[in-house]
This record gives structure tokens, sequence and C-alpha cells, in this order.
């Protein structure tokens, strides 16, 4: 029997999944693949950002909200999804910045935060991993961390002396970051809206990010999915404290968004197979290498 390919994307939140990637999951989860979501934090410092959703019950319990929502957005995804266990470290805001929460995600030793990742990923056994760069895709703490204790984990999880206690050790084949909204894409996106003569909801958003100090990263992988960005959009709805239905992320119909751009961006960052640059799947080379 041929070996089922094993997709892993690190997230530092719940809501994180179903706005980076999730297309690309679904995709492959239709196609046969296995896909784990390891969630690193709970979200617990998380605002809540639908105005619908403020209220004293939701707010006092955000904690076990987040979680059913993670697992409506789960379920609508198809993917296997677990949360690490660390506590979200929130976003530190002011000038000076204020120090973090003792005890959160973002505090801890690398080390420590990689081991329940070294655990998933050899009990998991995933061919490729996906996380984000090492300014987290934004510099938030708690994604910062997450891309740390990827990268360690990656490089721990096939060594039998790292982490004896975490199970058998297992080599995956292939990382790759995350690449979020590149300019191109807005610009796509604005050349597209305007030959339908539609107005662009992004374009003020679009020039913060634009303007934003950060390393552009290359994509050598495009993944196409765009009937899968329906599917998308219904899983980032479930985080209902996360996004407003009625916002502008939502403005744009996906056939548009499809015309302008229909993929899902990514960096390689390690191969342990051959593979070539530009690719169109995140599996190439590994799909000869197990003889799917």
């Amino acid at each position: 029997m041929s070996e089922r390919l094993r997709l892993m994307a690190v997230h530092a939140h719940p809501d994180d999944e179903s706005s980076k990637g999730a297309a690309t999951m679904a995709r492959y989860v239709q196609e046969g693949a296995e896909v784990l979501v390891v969630t690193m934090t709970g979200g617990e410092r998380g605002d809540i950002l639908n105005p619908a959703m403020e209220r004293p019950e939701i707010r006092e319990n955000i904690a076990e909200v987040r979680r059913q929502e993670m697992d409506r957005a789960r379920e609508i995804l198809g993917i296997e999804q677990e949360f690490a266990g660390f506590v979200d470290s929130g976003l530190p805001e002011g000038d000076p910045l204020p120090p973090l929460p003792e005890g959160c995600f973002a505090t801890l030793p690398v080390e420590e935060a990689a081991a329940p990742l070294v655990a998933a990923i050899r009990r998991f056994r995933p061919h490729v991993i996906l996380t984000y760069d090492e300014n987290g895709g934004y510099p938030h703490p708690d994604h910062i961390m997450t891309h740390k204790a990827s990268m360690h984990a990656f490089d721990a999880a096939p060594e039998p002396e790292a982490y004896p206690e975490a199970g058998e050790p297992w080599q995956p084949l292939k990382l790759y970051y995350f690449v979020g909204f590149p300019p191109e894409r807005f610009d796509a996106l604005a050349r597209t809206l305007a030959a339908h003569g539609m107005e662009n909801p992004f374009e003020e958003w679009a020039a913060r990010v634009k303007d934003m100090e950060r390393r552009r990263w290359e994509i050598t992988t495009r993944v196409h999915c765009s009937e899968y960005f329906e599917v998308a959009n219904d899983a980032l709805r479930a985080h209902a404290t996360q996004i407003d239905p009625n916002g502008f992320w939502f403005a744009v119909p996906n056939e548009i968004v499809a015309e302008a751009w229909p993929t899902e961006d990514y960096h390689l960052v390690r191969s342990l197979v051959d593979t070539e640059v530009p690719e169109k799947d995140l599996f190439a080379g590994v799909r000869e290498a197990v003889r799917v």
C-alpha cells in the first residue's frame, strides 16, 4: 500500500490557521492527505474583534469560546487539530512596551516551547511542515516564538538523543514559511477590481502592509486552491470573536479574488528531497520519495 501524505501547519493562536493557508489545507484534505494543525496557545489574551460578539459572558469565558470556534473551523476544513497547551502572550502596546505576562508562551526557553511540537511531529510523522518566518509574519511575540519553536522542533525531532520521552524520532522532509499578502497580490487585486469597475476595500490596509519594515520572502511555491477559498472563508467566520463577517475581509467576491490571485504562497526553507523551484505542490519531491 502507498503511504498517505501528511502535512503539519504550526500556528500561534486559534483563527491563524483559517487566515493563513486554509484553502491549501482544504485542497490537500480533499486529495487524500492527512493534515494536522498544531495551535501553540489558546488565544486567551486575544481581543474580541467582532462587535456582535462583545458580550460579558463571552469575554469572561474567552478561552473556552475560542476552543469551540477552533473546533468548528477544524470540522469545516476537514483537518485534525491539537493545542500545544501554552498561554497566549497578548500583544503588548505602549511606549515603552510593557513586559510580557510571566509564564506566557513568548517568554519560555525555546527548548521548552518546542517540546510539545517535537512530540506532535514524532506522533503524526509529517512529510511537510508549514510555519512562520522569523518575524512571525507580523511581529506578534507568539508568532515569533512559534517560528523559533518550529525551527528547533524540525531539527530536534529526528535526533534520538533529543527529547527522548517524546516518542520515536521522525525526519520531516520539507519546511516552508507562509508568504502572506505579498505586495504583488494586492496590486493584482487592485487591477482586477478596477477592470470590473469595483472599489478596492483593501487599499488602505494594503498601503500599511507595504510600508511595514519586514523581509520580503521569495515565493518559491504557489499552490492553486481558489476553488477552496469559500471553505477557507467559512472556517474563518467560525472564529466569530476574531472576524467581523461584515468587514472588508469578505467584501470582494471569491471569483474576483481567484481571477486576480488564485494561489496561496510559500517560501521553501528546508528540503531533504530533490525538488526544483518554482513549485506548484508542497509535496513536490516528497511524492517520489515516499512512493505515493
